[in-house]
């Protein structure tokens, strides 16, 4: 399957007979939205990779402790859409699954646990959780621009 951003998401994808492909759905996989073929589509890839930089520089900015960001990559929602237990006892998912987002997942230095970024154009999101994605905590979840 092609992909507008030129990578090879789609080799590896579990997902990729029900995502219909980025090129043959116009960067709509899932039926939702893809940041990198927005950006693209929008104002071409170059431009594309600068906001990815500032993103970048954004997340490394907030100066939480050990959480450094060299590279962003675009995930499936349903990949990274979490279930977040509040201070109130309600249980949330703050993403979509039917989305991509720019986001990685960093280790935490000292700590079995791991940062996880996601981002799009509206909204920040960091958390850290344990071994496959066990008992996450919102770290920082906030309106981006």
């Amino acid at each position: 399957m092609l992909t507008i951003c030129k990578a090879d998401w789609c080799g590896e994808c579990p997902q990729k007979e029900a995502c219909g492909g980025c090129a043959e759905t116009d960067g709509h996989p899932f039926g939702g939205s893809c940041i990198a073929a927005e950006w693209i589509k929008k104002e071409g890839f170059e431009a594309y990779q600068a906001r990815k930089q500032r993103v970048i520089k954004e997340i490394n900015a907030l100066g939480i402790k050990g959480l450094q960001v060299t590279d962003l990559n675009v995930l499936n929602g349903f990949y990274v859409n979490m279930e977040y237990c509040l201070p109130n006892g309600r249980r949330v998912k703050l993403l979509e699954d039917n989305r991509t987002y720019w986001g990685n997942q960093v280790e935490i230095p000292g700590s079995e646990r791991c940062y996880g970024i996601a981002a799009d154009d509206a909204y920040l999101l960091v958390c850290e959780y344990g071994c496959d994605g066990a008992d996450p905590q919102i770290v920082l979840y906030q309106r981006r621009g």
